[in-house]
């Protein structure tokens, strides 16, 4: 679990009680969602069954909780407005309220989890539930008491999903969903299609995802989506989607040709930073329409306050090259600048009629000389982490996504054919040890910290299946959900016990996350350290 900001225990053990209980103080008439948590919390007690990493697995603790006061009771409370978890979850980044306190006393008399809002309950049913360990038929602490304050020190803490390179089945979304939660995850960032798929099944436009899915089965229905958002809210997870615009959008010409500037056009890498090049014919009025009109279609499909329109990885020859692009520059007068920058007003307006604000990627504000781009748009700084500053600097938002910390993908060679020496372009590999030293605020002021609402992980999935999902993403992005829920400067040989006990928890959860070490040293904190 994330360090919390203020926690103290003890070395008392305590058991949990067979006929312990949740229940509430205050709350008449709980949100469904909020029972729901509560019933999950009490089956992961029972079912997590994880022994202690320490080389005897616990073995040595029987004797200690034999004789142990046994807990019967968590009572929570809610100190504000009693609201659903998926209300609270999919508030406005700036008005999400996720502070709790927990307290475990080693006498045996009740636990208690207050909070502000349920989503506050959420996170400390979290924390509550990875207190405990089993042995010998017991569930117990030996580190009780406990007394935790807790809050996130950023709002955003998220991450994403590429399901268009590779089609992931609505159950690998949802596990995913639930190893998010468990590590206090607030975004999953969905980045659904892109030129190589359309698996999005949006009403009124359904020849996109009948032209452009991989196939038939590989499609999220509206109603696949409507309970991967209900899913994922209820789980304190807001759902923010992406359609990559104009750019990363070839799949669209084989339903709607006419709105795409070179088509697979060859070679690929002239025309595209990955095959097959297409990009929305931004200078063309129907076009404009067209995608204001797929916009709003496919924004109604998700609750989230926010909707990326991407905007990254621009190519200029595929417009060049382009006859109709260049024909209507030519007779408007207009420069690529002025065209993408009205075709910018067209679809942040259209994510702004449906009462949604705009995300995009770093190279509208930095490389594309946008100045329709509005200032509360938020700004994901993905190319380089040296490139937030340069977007602070401007007065935006942004959320870190940096290749250089948080590229899941990086380091596994090349997946393009025919280059037999190539490497992944991000690499090397970056490691959790590398994402935990994320510093989000690194050479800003103050004034500029402020604009940072937290980062990501993410998953680009060229080289990635439902077949190695866990193991790609687990526990490495835990490292992340930590850094931007405790903040960043936490210590690597202390977090690492912590990720160990995360990977083995997921594991008993049915998430098949990998071994960062062998379970030897994994058992003996610090005795496998370069210097130990």
């Amino acid at each position: 679990m994330a360090l919390p900001q203020t926690v103290s225990s003890g070395s008392s053990p305590l058991t949990l009680s067979s006929s312990f209980d949740i229940t509430l103080d205050g709350i008449d008439t709980p949100p469904q969602d909020l029972t729901d948590a509560i019933s999950r919390t009490k089956g992961y007690l029972v079912q997590d069954q994880l022994e202690i990493l320490t080389p005897d697995r616990g073995a040595s603790n029987a004797d200690v909780i034999s004789g142990a006061p046994a807990l019967e009771s968590l009572v929570l409370s809610v100190t504000g407005e009693i609201k659903s978890i998926s209300e609270e979850a999919t508030a406005p980044l700036e008005s999400r309220v996720e502070n709790y306190t927990l307290s475990i006393p080693s006498d045996g008399s009740a636990a208690t989890l207050t909070a502000q809002t349920t989503l506050g309950l959420l996170r400390g049913l979290t924390t509550f539930s990875q207190v405990w360990y089993a042995t010998a038929g017991s569930i117990y602490t030996v580190e009780a008491p406990f007394d935790i304050e807790d809050s996130p020190a950023y709002p955003y803490r998220g991450f994403m999903l590429d399901t268009a390179r590779n089609f992931f089945p609505v159950d690998d979304i949802k596990r995913t969903l639930d190893a998010m939660s468990w590590v206090k995850m607030s975004t999953f960032h969905w980045h659904v299609v892109d030129s190589q798929s359309f698996p999005l099944q949006v009403p009124g436009f359904l020849e996109l995802s009948e032209a452009g899915a991989y196939a038939a089965s590989s499609v999220y229905t509206p109603e696949d989506v409507a309970g991967i958002v209900a899913y994922a809210s209820a789980r304190g997870i807001d759902v923010l989607a992406e359609f990559d615009t104009p750019g990363h959008t070839s799949v669209i010409s084989k339903a709607f040709p006419e709105h795409i500037a070179c088509p697979e056009a060859t070679p690929w890498a002239t025309y595209a930073a990955e095959p097959p090049s297409g990009q929305l014919r931004i200078t063309s009025p129907e076009t404009t329409n067209f995608t204001t009109s797929l916009v709003t279609a496919i924004t109604s499909m998700f609750t989230s306050p926010y909707f990326s329109l991407g905007g990254d990885e621009i190519n200029a020859q595929c417009y060049t090259d382009d006859t109709e692009t260049q024909s209507a520059l030519n007779s408007t007068g207009e420069t690529f600048t002025d065209a993408l920058n009205k075709f910018t007003t067209a679809t942040h307006g259209a994510v702004r009629d449906a009462g949604k604000t705009p995300v995009v990627w770093e190279e509208m504000v930095l490389d594309y000389n946008v100045t329709t781009v509005e200032k509360d748009a938020i700004i994901m700084v993905w190319i380089s982490s040296a490139n937030a500053i340069s977007v602070v600097e401007q007065g935006y938002h942004i959320v870190h996504s940096a290749s250089d910390f948080f590229y899941l993908d990086c380091g596994h060679g090349a997946w393009v054919g025919d280059f037999v020496d190539g490497n992944s372009w991000c690499d090397p590999f970056k490691s959790w040890q590398k994402s935990y030293s994320f510093d989000p605020v690194v050479n800003m002021t103050t004034e500029q910290a402020d604009l940072v609402l937290g980062g990501q992980h993410l998953l680009w999935t060229e080289q990635s299946s439902p077949a190695n999902l866990d193991s790609i993403v687990w526990p490495r992005a835990a490292s992340s959900a930590e850094v931007f829920w405790s903040g960043p400067g936490g210590n690597v040989s202390t977090a690492l016990p912590r990720l160990h006990d995360v990977a083995y928890r997921f594991k008993q959860r049915g998430v098949a996350a990998i071994a960062l070490q062998p379970l030897w040293c994994a058992m003996r904190p610090g005795a496998c350290d370069l210097t130990a």
